[in-house]
């Protein structure tokens, strides 16, 4: 964000300083262009008019070559035709012998005077980086002679050179000095927004203490630290209070089941035949309430778990989870394999994906019979992992499929009816997405979309939080 906004100033300032030093510099030039030949041209109709009192008054030519002297200390050339196109007076050009003087006059200039004598009136050209301006002397319908000066644009160039130069002087200390104020508004906008997503980063990891550092940047960044805080502190007490029930719960309630299965162990040692049979189904109860129980203590820690992600090893976890629940399986003659790509990795909450397979493994397990199979697969995608658990049990109709997901939601369920819902939760928690679909020939296959960790992304430490 930062790059951004300064780079939109900067764009900004050198679009207004072309559009500024741009034209201001193509308009003094051409005033220099225009200054330069109105003192050109003012200073040939001084020669003009003195060359008039010579050629139509017939007076002393002292003043024309007084004039044409003080033109050629100053670096310029000038000649003085009469009628017929002929030179009358000339000075030197710089770069040329005296002995060319003359042919410079009566040929590079004739052919200009001509044109004057023809259509009277002011022309004017440029040559060899000169500028010659040609003046009708007398009356411009029927002209005397012809007066011609020429002039360097040397000084002219130089002084639209320097003017260039200073113009660009002063668009660089502008685009400079505005390279430094878009950098500090830059700064002084992202480095708060900055600092909030680094906040909501952390907090999104687990940290429930972190708090956004406020009073700086534009009122609105400010504002959206004050809301960013007041969040986290709601979201922190909330999450501490639904721990708090948790360990609560877990405590009232498993101490009290415990006693009462002591207690039922004891009265059953001593009674006959029919009463321990029905001690029995009560035990069996108290295991049922027990096992729903830490069910529901289950769900809630997985629902107020933040997951703090880390590369997981997918092929690892499954392998680990086939060994370890092949005795169960074999002792109730199921076949139950697995199958993942080498090195398949997800990026998940540590521990997490364990739950996951152990709940979906135990619920195949429960729900297929003798001689059914049970298969774990797992396979990258483009941007995600694919996880599977397929069975050839009975499978789901779609209403319990639709309503698997929520606690006790499905009643065709064997046991809790919790798995499922922690499966969910987990998967969800991570970012990554679960559904349920039927298996070819009969079944039901869990889908799993696992999200694939970046292939340079960031190193992260352990989760926190749950």
């Amino acid at each position: 964000m930062t790059r951004r906004i300064a780079l939109t100033f900067m764009a900004l300032i050198v679009l207004l300083l072309v559009l500024a030093v741009v034209p201001l510099g193509l308009s003094m030039t051409q005033r220099e262009h225009t200054s330069f030949r109105d003192t050109t041209e003012a200073a040939n109709r001084t020669i003009a008019a003195a060359a008039e009192e010579y050629l139509s008054d017939h007076r002393s030519p002292a003043d024309m070559r007084r004039l044409l002297e003080q033109a050629e200390r100053a670096g310029d050339c000038a000649a003085v035709f009469d009628t017929a196109g002929q030179p009358v007076a000339a000075t030197g050009c710089p770069g040329r012998t005296e002995g060319d003087e003359d042919d410079q006059a009566a040929g590079n200039w004739g052919d200009l005077a001509h044109q004057v004598l023809v259509h009277p009136g002011t022309a004017a050209r440029e040559r060899d980086d000169r500028l010659v301006v040609a003046e009708p002397i007398g009356d411009t319908t029927r002209p005397v002679g012809v007066s011609v000066l020429s002039r360097s644009a040397e000084s002219m160039h130089d002084r639209i050179a320097s003017m260039w130069w200073r113009l660009a002087l002063i668009g660089a200390g502008a685009l400079v000095a505005g390279v430094l104020l878009s950098v500090a508004l830059a700064r002084w906008v992202g480095r708060p927004l900055r600092a909030v997503d680094a906040a909501a980063l952390r907090l999104g990891e687990g940290a429930l203490d972190v708090r956004a550092p406020g009073g700086r940047g534009p009122q609105e960044v400010r504002r959206l630290a004050s809301t960013f805080n007041t969040m986290a502190a709601r979201m922190e007490t909330l999450i501490h209070g639904h721990r708090a029930v948790v360990a609560d719960v877990s405590h009232q309630l498993r101490t009290p089941l415990t006693a009462l299965r002591l207690r039922l162990d004891l009265l059953a040692a001593g009674a006959d035949d029919v009463t321990a049979a029905e001690f029995a189904g009560a035990q069996e109860e108290i295991a049922r309430l027990s096992r729903l129980v830490d069910g529901l203590l289950a769900v809630s820690r997985a629902e107020n778990a933040v997951p703090r992600p880390v590369p997981v090893r997918v092929d690892q976890v499954v392998d680990d989870r086939v060994v370890s629940w092949e005795p169960v399986a074999r002792e109730r003659r199921v076949s139950l394999t697995g199958r993942c790509g080498a090195r398949l990795t997800a990026y998940l909450g540590a521990g997490d994906l364990e739950q996951v397979i152990d709940n979906l493994v135990a619920n195949a397990l429960d729900a297929v019979g003798e001689g059914a199979s049970v298969r774990i697969e797992g396979e990258a995608t483009r941007e995600r992992v694919l996880l599977r658990v397929v069975d050839n049990g009975p499978g789901m109709s779609e209403a319990a499929r639709e309503a698997a997901f929520r606690r006790f939601g499905n009643p065709e369920a064997s046991g809790s009816g919790l798995g499922l819902a922690i499966v969910h939760r987990l998967v969800t928690a991570n970012g990554g997405s679960v559904r349920l679909e039927d298996t070819a020939g009969g079944g039901l296959s869990v889908m799993l979309e696992l999200p694939a960790p970046a292939p340079h992304g960031p190193s992260r430490g352990p989760r926190t939080g749950s």
